[in-house]
């Protein structure tokens, strides 16, 4: 008998409007591979803003062209009123709700229920008509899919909790802070994964309270060899500069924006980056092993390849930062968003079309450079492009 296919992971992280870029890189895979190819990933991984890209790469494993052009035609077209509102009487009263809140709760009296600065009420909207989530069982019944994960982080536990949906003998998983919990995947557990803390409000499942996956996700990457992926495709939203490159002078005191920016940026990435070290590390000492004693250690190597942006995106968000709704420009503008300082935090929120295509284009052109490379961890053959995928 034949060795089974490699079961390869994708790992689609956080990062608001910032993920727009993962279905740049997502547009030339699909053009990489054969034009009626299934997903080549059988287990798909998404958190925050990744999880409706990794959702919609689920619902259509069959067909990932399919899926594809379906996120495009998402992005291509994002507005910020999809996602949050940006009218002017939903931002006053959202603001007031937010603000009250916050006043009230000074006196003990707790009405921060609910409450955060942003309403994302229309993203939950868009979510309930367009997904088909009953697909993903379909195609892990067929599989094609072999587990979809979403994770968000739990308020009164201060766990990282991954919401999985997969093929029967993935077993739940438990370790210090963080958990694998079986379940069928909805509308609940993306809501959750991308409510951005103080932005967006927290999501009840079960008896607990969840937010933005990125908070407390010290190990990103385990989800995926938790639910059995032999080797990880990792998209990132962030510039992978050097550590110098990011030490600037600053002679006046940061504002609201920057310390906000610097804040999603360690939620979004610090747990990515140490993930990242760690398995370096443990890929040095497996490979120190002889091959004969791995087995026992029950230790294995794994390959990952890790796809993040060439150009800073809050440059580019620099150049649509007019493009924000005035509602919502007028109500960050206190906080030193609307300079260039606060381009950073826009970055996570500028859900506009033109800023939106910017990072596609982005993510297109990267995977384009990196094209045989791609098509050799897909176990393709960068020639034909012919692969080893489930029928």
């Amino acid at each position: 008998m034949g060795q089974a296919p490699q079961k390869i992971g994708l790992i689609l992280t956080g990062g608001g409007a910032r993920a727009a870029y993962q279905v740049g890189v997502l547009k030339a895979i699909a053009e990489f591979l054969p034009r009626r190819a299934s997903s080549p990933f059988q287990v798909i991984c998404g958190t925050s803003a990744g999880a409706l890209n990794a959702v919609t790469l689920a619902v259509n494993a069959k067909q990932f062209r399919m899926g594809v052009k379906y996120l495009l035609g998402i992005w291509n077209n994002a507005h910020v009123s999809d996602i949050y509102r940006s009218d002017p009487v939903g931002v006053l009263k959202n603001s007031s709700r937010w603000l009250a809140g916050l006043v009230l709760s000074l006196f003990g009296i707790n009405r921060m229920r609910h409450i955060s600065l942003l309403d994302n009420s229309p993203l939950a909207t868009f979510l309930e008509k367009t997904l088909p989530y009953d697909r993903i069982q379909e195609n892990i019944d067929a599989g094609t899919l072999h587990a979809l994960s979403i994770t968000a982080s739990g308020y009164g536990s201060g766990h990282s909790v991954t919401f999985y949906q997969g093929a029967p003998g993935i077993l739940p998983w438990k370790r210090a802070r963080r958990l694998g919990m079986e379940t069928k995947i909805g509308i609940e557990h993306m809501l959750a994964s991308s409510a951005i803390p103080f932005l967006f409000p927290a999501v009840r499942i079960h008896r607990e309270y969840f937010g933005d996956g990125s908070v407390r996700q010290i190990a990103p990457i385990s989800s995926a060899l938790h639910l059995g992926a032999d080797k990880v495709l990792l998209m990132g939203a962030w510039h992978m500069d050097d550590e110098e490159g990011r030490r600037h002078r600053m002679d006046t005191y940061p504002t609201l924006a920057q310390i906000a920016g610097h804040a999603l940026d360690s939620i979004f990435l610090d747990g990515l980056e140490v993930d990242l070290e760690r398995l370096e590390r443990m890929n040095q000492t497996v490979s120190l092993i002889p091959e004969e004693l791995r087995s026992a250690t029950k230790m294995r190597h794994v390959d990952v390849l890790v796809i993040t942006p060439s150009q800073p995106l809050e440059k580019i968000a620099e150049r649509h930062i007019q493009r924000l709704p005035w509602t919502i420009r007028l109500l960050l503008r206190s906080a030193g968003v609307m300079r260039r300082s606060g381009a950073n935090l826009v970055s996570y929120l500028l859900f506009d079309r033109h800023y939106c295509q910017a990072l596609i284009e982005l993510g297109y052109q990267d995977a384009l450079k990196r094209r045989e490379e791609i098509l050799t961890f897909l176990n393709c053959d960068a020639g034909s492009a012919t692969c080893d995928l489930p029928q």
